[in-house]
């Protein structure tokens, strides 16, 4: 679709204005201050309602004026016609000439593109799924994949875990490293353990390696069943059948991998929580699709967040955002949004080609929560960067531990206003410190004990962590990540960043396999061939 890069446009020049007279020096302590209700009517203004999911943006550098700009920029870049394309199915990933249609994933049966498709394929693996549920033979599932075959699975039955059986175990890997796989083999019972090797091409090079380990260990503990003991999700029915495997899903080329936990991939996610909470889980995402599709600009959630990653990245230089989950289920979370995120919108040219001039994808990075405090808070509070932070809360516990959800509650909470109000030197110097050197200047230990403040965060509540509110929150995500790649007028869903390694790699392992030989460094560069010496030996 013919649409302005957001630099091509009034409303970036206006922004940049915008940004040199007020946005530069904002400070949010002045403007929760300026309001005579403490702030109540910034927070009505910032605060936003999508399904499932509860936003606070007021601790943001934000105010009528800076929105205004943004969501002009966004109608001059035609936003809306671009999300309308991309729902309808229209090719929004030119270099691989593919629509990109996750959504239709979890459209309910009869709504959406490919519909009777994507529901008889999601009929037969949830049918499986269940199947595998309750054969009390199984105790371990294995998922083997790598990439979006395994972070968005892993996450999700992280998350979901009040959902599982605690009778059935699910498993992860991902890394060809061996000491990934060989420690799990170790503790598994070959004739109760069920293999999935999650591979759109039943090619990838990581996850065959460790499917094919994994084969040769079932059949050195007595297994002879490989057909009952593996599953496939992959489109290459004809590679699975020659590994042994007669159990397959597919899914479509329209699926990007990041995207793909709600197709045939999300099968370890359907065995974990049944059936019912996966229908759930795509029930929740379709709500906040919903939402993006027809929400006004003004009030849409993913929009807005896409439009502050902009504002934030390229204004105010921000370029990092930390992610910090207040639940123990969510922390695989930052690890799959860095891979949403920066596979994603980690380009540097636009969809013509053409160099951008301005910072892309932000380094997206995180641990839950209290864990973070005791860690990299530190650097957050007092560093030299300001690395705008996103707190998720959730209400209600799945637990029955008397207190501690309190607890976990008041710490996301207080390190959100900390954050924002900061500590100045007054306030430290008036604060006794029983602890400190006698002889140490109060001055300087007030410097040091002082929070420069004014540090951005926004705060999302889910009223408890169940696969709806996880649906939802992950697709607002989504929406997200394409707003502000739109934007900046990249192509979100190709990722040739990885292919240049890939096929290094490729070229390298024969050398490395061989052992010394003379002649196994020929024609490499001086440092990789003094790496390849000392790593296989050899002249």
């Amino acid at each position: 679709m013919n649409a302005p890069r957001c630099d091509e446009t009034a409303a970036w020049a206006a922004l940049a204005g915008h940004f040199q007279a007020h946005g530069r020096d904002f400070d949010l302590r002045e403007a929760f201050a300026r309001d005579a209700g403490q702030g109540a009517a910034r927070v009505a203004a910032l605060s936003f309602e999508a399904p499932e999911v509860f936003a606070d943006l007021s601790k943001n550098r934000l105010d009528a004026a800076t929105l205004h700009f943004l969501l002009e920029l966004a109608r001059e870049c035609r936003l809306e016609a671009r999300r309308d394309a991309l729902l309808a199915g229209e090719v929004a990933n030119p270099t691989e000439g593919r629509a990109v249609l996750h959504t239709a994933l979890r459209a309910p049966r009869g709504e959406g593109p490919f519909s009777d498709e994507v529901h008889a394929t999601l009929d037969a693996m949830l049918g499986y799924a269940d199947a595998v549920r309750a054969d009390e033979r199984f105790t371990d599932i294995v998922n083997i994949g790598i990439g979006g075959s395994d972070l968005g699975p892993a996450m999700a039955v992280a998350a979901l875990e009040a959902c599982t059986l605690p009778r059935q175990r699910v498993h992860f890997v991902s890394n060809v490293d061996g000491h990934d796989l060989a420690p799990l083999l170790a503790r598994l019972d070959a004739r109760r353990t069920l293999f999935i090797v999650a591979s759109k091409t039943f090619t990838t090079q990581e996850t065959m390696a460790n499917a094919e380990a994994a084969r040769a260990w079932f059949v050195q503990q007595g297994g002879t069943d490989v057909a009952r003991h593996f599953a496939a999700t992959t489109t290459n029915v004809k590679a699975a059948a020659a590994f042994g495997i007669a159990t397959t899903f597919g899914f479509w080329d329209w699926v990007g991998g990041r995207y793909s936990l709600w197709s045939a991939i999300g099968l370890p996610i359907a065995i974990a929580i049944g059936s019912a909470n996966f229908r759930a889980l795509l029930a929740g995402a379709h709500a906040m699709d919903r939402h993006f599709a027809t929400a006004p600009l003004a009030q849409n959630l993913p929009v807005l967040l896409g439009l502050l990653d902009v504002w934030y990245r390229n204004f105010h230089g921000f370029g990092s955002r930390s992610i910090a989950p207040y639940h123990q289920g969510l922390r695989r979370l930052p690890a799959f949004l860095q891979q949403l995120e920066m596979e994603s919108n980690g380009k540097g040219v636009d969809m013509a080609g053409r160099p951008l001039p301005f910072g892309t994808s932000p380094v997206v990075w995180g641990e839950p929560g209290t864990n973070g405090q005791h860690a990299y808070f530190q650097m957050l509070h007092q560093g030299t960067d300001v690395i705008p932070v996103e707190f998720v809360l959730v209400k209600t516990p799945s637990h029955g531990l008397a207190g501690s959800h309190a607890k976990l509650l008041a710490n996301g909470l207080a390190q959100a206003q900390a954050l924002m109000l900061g500590k100045t030197e007054a306030e430290a110097a008036a604060e006794t410190v029983p602890t400190a050197d006698p002889a140490f200047d109060r001055a300087v230990l007030a410097r040091h004990r002082s929070f420069p403040g004014n540090r951005p965060s926004t705060t999302f509540v889910l009223e408890a962590l169940t696969p709806a509110s996880l649906g939802a929150f992950l697709a607002l995500y989504e929406h997200r990540v394409w707003t502000s790649g739109a934007l900046w007028g990249l192509n979100s869903f190709d990722q040739w960043g990885v292919e240049l390694g890939k096929a290094l790699a490729n070229r390298l392992l024969p050398r490395l396999q061989g052992g010394p030989q003379r002649g196994a460094a020929e024609g490499l560069d001086a440092s990789t061939a003094m790496l390849l010496r000392r790593l296989v030996g050899g002249p």
